[in-house]
């Protein structure tokens, strides 16, 4: 094959995959569907086995709760497949679009492709619908990605160029709001469920909305499409914020994700409103399926996830073990997300010894209540965690806010010091805490929990270490 024609396959390839105008016959979107969803089954297995030992069969793989992202221990890992995944979402949601649209159905079934289980169901659906005898609208060749510049001008959309675009521009953000609004009040206040849909379908279906206002009326930007749905999220955040239903800190966490999903739900939105496609109805619908789709996203909570720290200190484990036990106060952190609201420990105090005594370790928040299960001075010290207290003091305009993921949906399970020997007199100090995790998707949530608790732990064990080695110091 020629460096020519191999270049227009390639060309051909892409535009069928990451454009907005090829169309997309039955035929292509099996063998595309197929073809990639192999390769990326493919890729993520080899890399998990390669980092952990650990294989996903198919039906781990393809279970919609996700669950298997919390199992990984490797937080880079997460994020890796993450960023991986984004380029998928991509093609699957613009070839659904134009696969509906060639099948002569709506394009906004594309929104399902976010909706567990029924999202395979429409992609089987329209991988069997022939193609109408209606031709694909498309754009002109200069304008892939349907610059307005590039439209024949036509007198009609010329005095609509000019007409409102204010109007248009805050009506999409006014929707956006609503939508978020109504999602995490369903979510967080009556279901009662951090899900998948909360925290990807609603951004994607808030920047979807938004652009097709926008451009309902006339054609607009990309740039400025763009620019309004980063400012319907901002401003939805802010409305989310001022009606005490989150605080501060769970937005600025939720940002990046929600961001990137709304910017493609943007995109795919303009596109679909450039080709003149007026009913909003589906949409309509999918808003009001949003209590059922969080119910279906949520899954089973996984097994609890270990997150293991460790510090060298230069004093034995019998000196060690006396401040791993119970410890004096620690100074005010210094650390920004501990100063920002997220619960950090003050002192820790124990209440007997042995099997059954109860630990009581005082966070900035409240008590962790830790009956004791292995005793064994000055190796090892396990204890389970009756009772914890909220996570964070969420930034707020008021003086509380009840969010529900403050208590409960990450929970410590157990405890447990290691203190292993080391020659010259040193001591190896392991500190680790097995937890759940009920906020979905657990990709996204996974790496910010772990570096919390890894901070956690690191505050703990430093002044561990500086007291065994004042301790040590006094009795030279």
């Amino acid at each position: 094959m020629r460096d020519g024609e191999l270049d227009r396959r390639v060309k051909e390839v892409l535009r069928l995959w990451f454009g907005f105008t090829a169309p997309v016959s039955r035929r292509a979107y099996l063998l595309t569907g197929l073809t990639l969803m192999t390769v990326k089954y493919l890729v993520e297995v080899l890399a998990v086995h390669a980092v952990t030992g650990t294989w996903w069969t198919p039906w781990e793989y393809f279970s919609p709760s996700l669950k298997r992202f919390q199992e990984l221990e490797t937080p880079a890992l997460a994020w890796g497949l993450a960023f991986w995944t984004m380029p998928f979402i991509w093609i699957g949601v613009s070839m659904t679009a134009r696969r509906a649209l060639d099948a002569g159905l709506p394009a906004r079934l594309a929104l399902l492709f976010f909706v567990p289980i029924l999202n395979n169901i429409i992609m089987l659906v329209l991988a069997a619908q022939p193609t109408q005898a209606i031709p694909f609208p498309t754009f002109p060749a200069t304008s892939p990605m349907g610059d307005p510049a590039a439209i024949p001008p036509d007198p009609a959309m010329e005095r609509a160029r000019g007409s409102r675009p204010l109007r248009a521009a805050m009506l999409g953000v006014l929707v956006g709001c609503a939508i978020v609004v109504v999602a995490t009040a369903l979510g967080t206040l009556l279901l009662r469920s951090y899900s998948s849909v909360l925290f990807v379908g609603a951004p994607f279906v808030v920047g979807f909305v938004t652009a097709s206002l926008y451009n309902g009326e006339a054609p607009r930007t990309l740039r400025s499409t763009l620019g309004l749905a980063t400012a319907a999220v901002i401003a939805a955040a802010g409305v989310v914020l001022l009606m005490a239903f989150e605080g501060a800190l769970c937005l600025l966490t939720a940002f990046p994700l929600a961001l990137g999903l709304a910017l493609i739900g943007a995109a795919l939105g303009r596109s679909i409103a450039l080709r003149g496609h007026p009913n909003r109805l589906p949409i309509l619908l999918l808003l009001l399926a949003l209590p059922a789709m969080m119910g279906l996203s949520s899954g089973q909570p996984p097994e609890a996830a270990e997150v293991r720290s460790a510090i060298e200190v230069n004093a034995p484990p019998q000196v060690v073990w006396n401040d791993v036990v119970s410890f004096a106060e620690l100074a005010p952190p210094t650390e920004w997300f501990f100063r920002a609201g997220i619960a950090y420990p003050v002192r820790a105090r124990i209440e007997g010894t042995g099997v059954g005594a109860v630990r009581r370790c005082e966070f900035s928040t409240g008590p962790f209540v830790e009956p004791i299960t292995v005793w064994d001075p000055p190796r090892r010290l396990s204890f389970d965690v009756r009772s914890e207290p909220p996570g964070l003091r969420e930034l707020s305009p008021y003086d509380e806010v009840h969010a529900p993921h403050t208590a409960g949906y990450l929970r410590s399970r157990h405890g447990e010091f290691r203190l292993v020997s080391l020659p010259g007199g040193r001591t190896r100090l392991e500190g680790s805490t097995f937890y759940t995790l009920q906020i979905f998707p657990t990709w996204y949530w996974t790496p910010w929990a772990d570096g919390v608790i890894h901070a956690i732990h690191m505050r703990v064990l430093r002044h561990i270490k500086a007291l065994a080695e004042a301790g040590t110091v006094s009795l030279r």
